[in-house]
């Protein structure tokens, strides 16, 4: 059986205290956990654009695109396969607030991060990448 591939991106943004940007997902899949802001890949779009694209879509905050910082793959629904690469962003712009796909936005730091519900083995993941929230 051939596997649908989708091509996915997520941010990695940190404020001042290293704290790390996360949304509430208000849409499946992982409606109501938490996890990076990201998304679709459209199509002509590169990675760093549809990055920017989708932070500002979930957070209203505009960032600019650095460094890749891994990839994952998740199952998805009817057969999909997400293939989700991850880059560092930073904040130039924008005011925090949730909005596409997201029922909240926040910075949150170590101890809030392991106390929310957070979609499935991105705590690990961002542990494997040393990228946990300070």
């Amino acid at each position: 059986m051939d596997v649908d591939r989708v091509d996915c991106v997520g941010a990695l943004v940190y404020d001042e205290q290293h704290r790390l940007l996360v949304v509430q997902r208000a849409n499946e899949p992982g409606r109501g956990l938490w996890s990076l802001p990201g998304g679709r890949v459209e199509p002509g779009e590169d990675d760093p654009t549809a990055v920017a694209r989708e932070v500002a879509e979930e957070t209203g905050l505009e960032v600019m695109v650095g460094r890749f910082v891994g990839e994952v793959e998740r199952d998805g629904p009817n057969g999909k396969l997400y293939v989700i690469r991850d880059y560092q962003a930073a904040q130039v712009g924008g005011v925090l607030a949730a909005g596409d796909d997201a029922s909240d936005a926040r910075f949150v730091n170590r101890d809030e991060f392991h106390n929310l519900p957070t979609a499935t083995l991105l705590a690990s993941t961002l542990a494997q990448w040393n990228a946990l929230p300070g």
